[in-house]
């Protein structure tokens, strides 16, 4: 067994490894960082690629030993990145994943090609992924996606970096040749990721962001506007409403703490986190900002809710108008598709709304206090749904044929 010492995702690592262990099994193995996938083992399919150095490298063909000292950069690692959000929001438009198995190798190498390529050339996107293969979309949508980043990002002005990290020529993580390039080790590996304490985060640092996926919905409430806005700025009962939803501190006009618990089929999470409160009297309307980590399944969240309130019935009524926009990275963003988290954000309007309305019609706080948040059983509620709906077409299509 060989100590090395390498950087992966930011954070130094010391940990042994057989000189036999390939980069990717160390990264998995050791590191629990599993996004990188392993499917050829040969360096052929590019599912294994990583940044080594900041070039992107097949890590099922590199030896972790011959990374002593190295920069290494999983998907994981990318999470704040600014391409590879504008890529995976791209991805999300442009249709461009099914099974999703080769896609964070796939975003590792388009990074590197919005980094360096000058136009949205699709001959060059095509042969810059042909060491990405993908069995299931054809790569049309894929190749849309990266010309839309790069296309984007040219128009703001950002311009290229030709070299795109190269510093050195050789294959990637040929300029370390030893451990004097290392960088030194300041955490042992089996310390816990480092979160940023929510206690510390001010609204001003929770900043505005462009969400993955955007939904509207609406409720009706039997109150006027007025009463409802009202009853928004008590947060500790509105936060009593939301299935799941539990507050962590005392909450602050301008901010709160708290956490959402969620349980989707096997996967449980619990995400803390902190949100930035606006509100607008003037025309009823606010708008709520956050960020949350759930450390089990190592997936991170940034969301908003706009929301406004209309007046309905000649004013005896409200209509509220939300606006939820999120974005999901790490474990829980393979399992959350878009067309589920609709139908489960429907259910929790409705749920939402009604202990608003329990609560507003002077019932007990425990009447009106959210239970729980069991996704399992309502993706059940929501698959049946489903079913049936399908059910009604093949049967309705079968009778008129």
């Amino acid at each position: 067994m060989n100590m090395i010492a390498l950087n992966v995702n930011r954070r130094a690592v010391q940990a042994e490894a057989e000189p036999r262990t390939s980069l990717a099994d160390f990264v998995r193995d050791k590191l629990d960082l599993t996004g990188t996938h392993l499917g050829c083992e040969h360096g052929v399919c590019g599912a294994c690629t990583v940044l080594l150095d900041g070039v992107p490298a097949r890590s099922c063909i590199t030896y972790a030993v011959a990374c002593e000292g190295a920069d290494i950069t999983t998907i994981e690692g990318l999470d704040e990145d600014d391409i590879t959000t504008e890529l995976r929001a791209a991805f999300t438009r442009e249709h461009a994943l099914q099974c999703g198995y080769c896609t964070p190798g796939m975003l590792v190498s388009a990074r590197d090609l919005v980094l360096r390529l000058t136009a949205a050339d699709e001959r060059q996107i095509r042969i810059g992924l042909s060491g990405n293969l993908c069995r299931c979309t054809g790569y049309v949508g894929i190749v849309r996606a990266v010309q839309s980043v790069i296309a984007a990002r040219r128009a703001r002005n950002i311009a290229p970096e030709p070299d795109g990290g190269r510093k050195v020529l050789g294959p990637a993580g040929s300029g370390r040749s030893g451990r004097e390039g290392a960088i030194q080790a300041s955490r042992p590996i089996e310390a816990e990721p480092a979160y940023a304490s929510e206690a510390a985060v001010s609204p001003a640092e929770i900043a505005d962001f462009t969400p993955t996926n955007r939904l509207e919905r609406d409720f009706t409430l039997p109150y006027p506007p007025k009463d409802v806005f009202a009853m928004f700025d008590d947060i500790a009962a509105v936060a009593a409403c939301l299935p799941g939803a539990s507050l962590t501190a005392v909450p602050s006009p301008e901010r709160v703490e708290g956490a959402i618990r969620v349980k989707l089929g096997p996967i449980a999470a619990s995400f803390q986190g902190t949100a930035r409160i606006e509100r607008e009297p003037r025309n009823l309307s606010g708008r709520i900002v956050g960020i949350g980590n759930d450390r089990r399944s190592r997936s991170a969240t940034q969301g908003e809710i706009r929301y406004r309130l209309a007046p309905i019935e000649e004013g005896a009524a409200t209509r509220v108008d939300l606006l939820i926009g999120y974005t999901l990275t790490g474990m829980l963003a393979q399992v959350g598709r878009p067309g589920l988290v609709r139908d489960l954000a429907e259910r929790l309007t409705a749920e939402f709304a009604a202990n608003l309305d329990r609560r507003m019609s002077g019932a007990s706080p425990e009447q009106a206090t959210a239970k729980e948040l069991e996704g399992f059983s309502m993706i059940s509620g929501v698959l049946r749904a489903r079913i049936a709906r399908w059910l009604g077409r093949f049967v309705k299509r079968d009778g008129t044929a």
